[in-house]
């Protein structure tokens, strides 16, 4: 029974298996504040250490699980917290711009859900306004706030792009990730040189090949 658990355990990790488009998260999630949070990681990374049998007494790993927890909070994983959500203002498109603008090679650090161990690549990302538009750097900001958090590429893809759907009030969205994930490089299989790509598209980039083609046209120069 437990080596078929096991099993089934390793397949979901291995095949990338998402449940939901929504990150799984608990009702509970938010009432602990980050101060709490941060106290009880600590408390139970140092007891993952002392099993490991390190010798916490080490200069070198003394402040290992309060750098840890901090990390997981205040860096890692602050887009779990929809407090940390980037403010999106909308400007007005004074000067009419009605043609696709595209954000390529968009740097993102996120860690897969399976083996929390990192995952890094870049985003491209490209709208077509609908009477408004928004700072070039809060698209960046929006990736980076989805990418932070325990994540399945696939699932990464479609919040980015649900995301600045709801900021920039626009269905005309499209999202291309491609991505390095250490559970695939540092264990298992061990192949550093592949990465993997996915996409999502709505409004016109869905439903018009035209807008599709020339988004990847934009990307891969």
């Amino acid at each position: 029974m437990k080596e078929t658990m096991d099993k089934k355990i390793d397949e979901i990790g291995d095949m990338h298996i998402s449940t939901s488009t929504d990150t799984p998260m608990r009702l509970d999630a938010f009432l602990l504040d980050d101060a709490l949070k941060i106290e009880l990681i600590e408390k139970h990374f140092r007891e993952i250490m002392i099993i490991l049998g390190l010798d916490l007494n080490d200069d070198s790993l003394t402040g290992t699980p309060r750098r840890v927890a901090k990390m997981y909070v205040e860096e890692i994983f602050k887009g779990l917290n929809p407090k940390n959500r980037p403010d999106s203002k909308l400007f007005e498109n004074k000067y009419n711009y009605g043609q696709m603008l595209v954000e390529k090679n968009i740097t993102f650090y996120s860690n897969c859900e399976h083996h929390f161990v990192p995952i890094w690549g870049v985003a491209h990302v490209a709208y077509i306004a609908n009477g408004h538009v928004i700072g070039l750097s809060k698209i960046n900001r929006i990736v980076q706030f989805v990418a932070a958090r325990p994540q399945v590429q696939e699932r990464m893809t479609m919040q980015i792009l649900r995301e600045l759907k709801e900021a920039l009030k626009t269905e005309d969205i499209a999202v291309v990730i491609d991505a390095h994930h250490h559970c695939v490089s540092s264990r298992g299989i061990r192949d550093i040189q592949s990465s993997t790509i996915t996409s999502e598209f709505s409004g016109k980039f869905k439903d018009d090949e035209k807008y599709r083609n020339e988004f990847f046209t934009y990307i891969a120069k």
